[in-house]
């Protein structure tokens, strides 16, 4: 427990150090004070972290991303926190940067990637995209000369859509290499084109995302189980 940057704090809960901003501004401003890889973090991950995903978010940003984490919070006396979806946080780095940082963009397939690339430049015309590539890195070969490409192109923002903890063990490869500010976005450029779908506004104002998900997939229903028995472990000060 303790207080990080403009009065940002953090909490242990199974482990798992993360952040509790009052909105994605604070969140986006400690993260470029800093530079270093923002990792979205939701009830699944406190529920099955291990000594690796704890090492990974430990060591970077995490921040709340679902009702479960932060409703963990608030059962450790921070109330002021919200949800921080990380398919919207990335989308308003773009929108408060768009014209005075580079960007570089890695994951999906290749039309995924390119589609992303061309949605983005037709709302920012002048969006500077130093970089890009799908995320299908089948070498070491392929990683080394994606960082070598990082290092030569600088960007200031690298975006990761692989899913976890995939990207994170990635983007800690290239920050070894490059300062940066990094954001691990799992499928968030499959949803931004139109090839997945997320709930309704609905949905996501009454916290209910994790619900519609249920709905469309069923097969969640019992990944939900021993979430809620987590939860109800945090709420009791097990944790």
């Amino acid at each position: 427990m303790g207080s990080v940057g403009q009065g940002m704090e953090n909490r242990y809960i199974n482990g798992v150090k993360f952040y509790a901003p009052r909105s994605a501004k604070e969140l986006i401003d400690y993260a470029f004070s800093k530079t270093g890889i923002l990792v979205a973090v939701n009830a699944e991950k406190l529920s099955n972290a291990n000594v690796n995903t704890r090492r990974i978010i430990n060591n970077n940003i995490g921040y709340p991303d679902g009702v479960g984490a932060v409703f963990a919070l608030k059962t450790k006396g921070i109330g002021y926190s919200c949800k921080i979806a990380g398919c919207e946080l990335w989308l308003e780095i773009i929108d408060r940067y768009w014209n005075s940082k580079s960007f570089y963009l890695v994951g999906g397939e290749d039309n995924i990637i390119n589609m992303t690339i061309k949605k983005l430049t037709l709302d920012y015309p002048d969006i500077n995209i130093i970089g890009h590539r799908n995320g299908f890195l089948t070498s070491v070969e392929d990683q080394d000369n994606l960082i070598k490409d990082i290092c030569k192109s600088r960007p200031d923002v690298v975006f990761v859509a692989m899913g976890s903890p995939k990207q994170e063990l990635l983007m800690e490869e290239m920050l070894k290499s490059h300062k940066a500010v990094y954001q691990g976005l799992g499928g968030s450029f499959d949803i931004h084109v139109g090839k997945l779908r997320r709930a309704p506004s609905w949905w996501i104002k009454n916290n209910l995302e994790w619900f519609f998900l249920m709905l469309q997939e069923p097969k969640r229903f019992k990944r939900q189980l021993p979430l809620i028995k987590f939860l109800m472990s945090v709420w009791r000060g097990r944790y």
